[in-house]
């Protein structure tokens, strides 16, 4: 009796004590009218074909309700992490007792008692926190959300807001994210990977861990032929079909330098962000991983630079791919709109662009010896002079003495306008060795400005953003118009492409030849510190840079070796499958009246210089005598 009496009073105490704390707990429920969450908003980015190449913020996807939800889904689902959910009423009481007794047995914790519905609760009003009376808030809010909604109704909310790592909350946005398709779209393999995620989304997400995701999502698979919802059968076939796993782990990790590179325009174009916003690129991923791949088994060769960075630009200036260094994740610096460094050689089309509008013609000769300006003399890279040789093969050859004599003759305030007319920005310094290229620019403008030979004479913003629009579809920004127009005439342009030409047949760049016409220009600044290769094809317009970044020298890398190795290796590769081209187009120079006429005007220029440089020669002639 005495037995009884003190369990009576126990069972007593006990439920007072639970009534209260129930009393207490309805008293201080979480609002529950409406369903706030707080987080930052995702901006996406795709590349030109709509892939996602990278994403930052709390990504949503649309809602999805349950009878658009694929059956393998809710199968994989149901089977990972609540197989009575269809059965109990918010709280498995059989699951808690099955949980506490593996935990037992196992000496640790490695099940859990949480039914889908507690944890739908727990994401929708409560925090993290660990104690008792949020536990208490979990169950009481568990059986409200079964009073209030379906099991199908329960299935959707939960799903439709669960973290599913990288970024992503619900199975619209991971299967987007992941698979670059629509939920309903998800093949019997990508549900059982999606479920997967439920347990552990940071760790066993497929961009995370290739491997752990590979093998949870194995684990899931068996789990769901052990409560016979497939076959075995089933399970080799969706490892077998599933082609298209490996290529949606993610992008290049060097697309990040160029989504760095967007980021703040994003922002300089619609100012504080406050919704979800997707960003249509220029970005192909396919060039993208062609230049990763060929900066990786090229640059490898040449140990005596630290670093290289592509840029790929295509004839209005977007950019296709971007690698700003070997590696992202060693430096997030980025060499291809970061670095000022000196561009040495490559500076010289702006030298031969001016001296051809100023009247000189490709087989003028000129003689290549030395030159003394106030003090300072150049000299060649082999350290000798060939006396009498034409424009044509002097830019071949890359001949110092000459464009320095080019420079002096036509005047250097020339040569700077037509820098800055082509769009080099950057500070030029008004000084001799202006025509070697001995003020720095970075690799982006530089590219650019060659681009508007590519361009046919038309001159190009470069960009990388098409448009940007909201997650309901409507347009933000949209980029329009394709730069400034003609700022090249069409002749000169034609004739700067031949020798440009001829420098990758004959001259510098031999190592830069590909299997269709391309023009180019090498580049090697003042003690192999730097080494460029800038060119482009009728399709592409490329630019490489070889050097360090404490600005030591390089040994004997100039830009006719790795660079030109370099710029060939992933032109040829990304010109596959693309028919060659001719680089000057015939229509350019249809109109033969305009031509001849823009050659004589040229011409009497020339002649009437000539003219006055023979009149002040007699002159001195005169006073000598």
């Amino acid at each position: 009796m005495r037995v009884i009496k003190w369990l009576f009073l126990t069972f007593i105490w006990l439920v007072l004590f639970l009534s209260i704390a129930v009393t207490w707990s309805l008293l201080n429920l979480p609002e529950t009218e409406s369903i706030q969450i707080s987080r930052q908003p995702s901006i996406t980015f795709l590349d030109k074909e709509g892939r996602i190449i990278a994403s930052y913020g709390d990504i949503y996807g649309q809602s999805i309700q349950f009878d658009n939800l694929p059956k393998d889904l809710i199968n994989a689902v149901i089977v990972t992490e609540d197989k009575r959910f269809f059965f109990h009423p918010g709280v498995d009481l059989k699951g808690i007792m099955r949980a506490t007794y593996v935990n037992l047995k196992a000496g640790r914790i490695v099940q859990g008692g949480s039914t889908i519905t507690q944890q739908l609760a727990k994401n929708l009003f409560l925090t993290p926190e660990r104690s008792f009376t949020r536990k208490l808030h979990e169950l009481i809010l568990s059986f409200w959300l079964e009073m209030r909604f379906s099991k199908e109704q329960l299935l959707s909310i939960y799903l439709n807001r669960v973290y599913l790592g990288s970024g992503t909350y619900g199975v619209q946005a991971a299967s987007e994210k992941y698979f670059n398709k629509k939920v309903e779209e998800l093949n019997l393999y990508e549900c059982a990977l999606i479920a997967s995620l439920l347990k552990a989304p940071s760790k066993y997400n497929p961009i995370a861990n290739e491997k752990l995701s590979r093998e949870r999502t194995s684990k899931v698979l068996e789990n769901m032929k052990k409560n016979k919802l497939i076959s075995s059968k089933n399970i080799t076939e969706a490892k077998l079909n599933n082609k298209t796993y490996n290529k949606f782990t993610s992008a290049p990790k060097s697309t990040r330098y160029f989504v760095d590179w967007l980021l703040p325009r994003v922002k300089s174009y619609l100012g504080e962000i406050n919704e979800d916003l997707i960003v249509r690129t220029t970005l192909d991923v396919k060039l993208q991983e062609i230049a990763e791949n060929s900066v990786n088994s090229v640059t490898s060769k040449f140990l005596s630079a630290d670093q290289s960075a592509l840029v790929a630009l295509d004839l209005d200036g977007g950019v296709k791919a971007m690698i700003g260094g070997r590696d992202y994740g060693d430096t997030q610096f980025n060499r291809v709109t970061q670095a000022q460094r000196q561009p040495g050689s490559a500076f010289k089309i702006f030298v031969y662009l001016a001296s051809l509008e100023q009247g000189y013609e490709p087989q003028d000769e000129i003689v290549d010896s030395e030159i003394d300006i106030n003090g300072w003399s150049p000299k060649n890279y082999k350290k000798e002079y060939l006396g009498e040789i034409s424009l044509v093969d002097a830019f071949a050859k890359s001949i110092n003495t000459v464009a320095v004599k080019l420079s002096e003759s036509i005047g250097r305030e020339n040569v700077i306008n037509m820098a800055r007319s082509m769009g080099i920005t950057s500070p030029i310094l008004n000084s001799p060795s202006l025509a070697l290229g001995t003020s720095e620019v970075n690799l982006l403008e530089l590219t650019a400005a060659y681009d508007v030979l590519a361009n046919s004479g038309n001159g190009i913003l470069v960009h990388g953003i098409r448009s940007i629009e909201n997650t309901s579809g409507k347009t933000l920004f949209m980029r329009k118009g394709k730069g400034p127009g003609k700022v090249l005439d069409s002749e000169l342009v034609s004739t700067m492409i031949k020798m440009m030409e001829n420098t990758i047949e004959t001259g510098t760049g031999k190592n830069a030849k590909i299997n269709r016409p391309a023009a180019g220009k090498t580049g090697t600044s003042q003690s192999l510190r730097d080494a460029w290769f800038i060119g482009f094809s009728s399709d592409l317009v490329v630019g490489v840079w070889f050097g360090n970044d404490d600005d030591s020298p390089m040994n004997n890398i100039t830009g006719g070796t790795a660079p030109a190795i370099l710029w060939s290796d992933f032109m040829k590769k990304a010109h596959v499958g693309r028919a060659p081209k001719a680089l000057t187009d015939p229509i350019m120079n249809a109109d033969k009246d305009k031509k001849n006429k823009s050659r004589i005007e040229r011409l009497i220029k020339k002649s009437k210089e000539l003219d006055k440089r023979k009149n002040v020669f007699e002159t001195i002639l005169d006073n000598f005598f």
